[in-house]
């Protein structure tokens, strides 16, 4: 047994000899390799070679891959920023217009003396009467009475044909069928009155008759409510003439008067109504302390603050 353990030791030790002595010799600087060496590196580069290739292939392709999962996922990004920018811009856009509308309203709304207003918003327009009548969110709780005008921050729009509690119909002055006539005034030297009792649906123009012969009627001329019918207060804007023939058997004028009001964009109206009256004595009173006959009532028998009266609504 001591001899093959010794056998065994003195082999390692041998081994251990020859490997430092080969280690040894191959460190030095030689100008060429042995034949051994070059069998041994010239194995192991063809080994290696097999290997890296596919190696370095997969870690390419592994490579791509990672890239086009990193652009899809910022293109995802991208297209979710674009998409929000995209609904911010509209909103943005429907806040400009709201906003545009709101402040043309208001101005209609400075421009107008001794009147009072009830801005509501159009809620409902019927496809089939989308000329003749739309629905406001403000009824008989809000001091809404018929035949109040409404108009829009560019002209008269109509009046209010019915009465709800917390909604009303407005006749448009486009009705097909309208039931009121406007008396209106042409703005010039002189002025002159007329009733404008019809639309005109293919030329989109409203038609004044019965406006007296006389001074010629200038074109682009403005007209503008008069007044005279007890309802519709003095000096709403209506539209322009366009142009003028001859009346029933040449003893008046008919006028063709382009609507200033854009009767397609309806979003929010005025209601208008005056805010002081004249009554049958001369004398000038708040319009919510006048009843439906022009009779002066105490100031706390209407609906409450802000109500109104039908001194507005009995004739037209």
């Amino acid at each position: 047994m001591s001899f093959f353990g010794n056998k065994r030791l003195i082999i390692l030790l041998v081994g251990l000899v020859l490997l430092i002595s080969v280690i040894g010799f191959t460190s030095r600087e030689r100008a060429s390799l042995t034949w051994p060496e070059k069998f041994l590196k010239d194995t192991f580069s063809v080994v290696q070679g097999f290997f890296y290739r596919p190696a370095q292939a997969f870690s390419g392709f592994l490579k791509e891959v990672e890239d086009a999962y990193n652009v899809y996922e910022e293109n995802r990004q991208l297209k979710a920023s674009l998409d929000q920018f995209a609904e911010m811009s509209a909103q943005l856009k429907l806040l400009e217009t709201e906003n545009e509308r709101l402040r043309s309203l208001l101005q209609a709304k400075s421009q107008l003396k001794n009147y009072e207003f009830r801005v509501a918003e159009v809620v409902a327009r019927n496809m089939e009467q989308w000329n003749d009548v739309i629905t406001i969110d403000k009824g008989s709780k809000n001091g809404i009475k018929k035949d109040m005008a409404v108009i829009s921050s560019s002209g008269l729009v109509g009046r209010v044909k019915s009465v709800a509690n917390f909604s009303s119909t407005v006749e448009l002055l486009t009705a097909a069928n309208r039931s009121n006539h406007i008396s209106a005034l042409i703005l010039g030297k002189p002025e002159l009155n007329g009733i404008i009792d019809e639309y005109d649906p293919r030329e989109h123009l409203l038609i004044m008759r019965k406006i007296p012969l006389g001074p010629k009627i200038q074109e682009k001329s403005q007209v503008v409510t008069s007044g005279l019918g007890g309802v519709t207060p003095k000096g709403l804007l209506i539209g322009e003439v366009v142009r003028v023939e001859p009346g029933d058997y040449g003893l008046t004028q008919t006028a063709y008067i382009k609507p200033s009001a854009d009767f397609s964009q309806l979003n929010e109206v005025l209601v208008v109504e005056r805010a002081f009256v004249t009554t049958g004595s001369g004398e000038l009173v708040p319009s919510s302390q006048v009843n439906v006959s022009g009779q002066t009532t105490p100031a706390d028998a209407g609906t409450g603050a802000g109500s109104t009266s039908g001194s507005l609504g009995g004739g037209r």
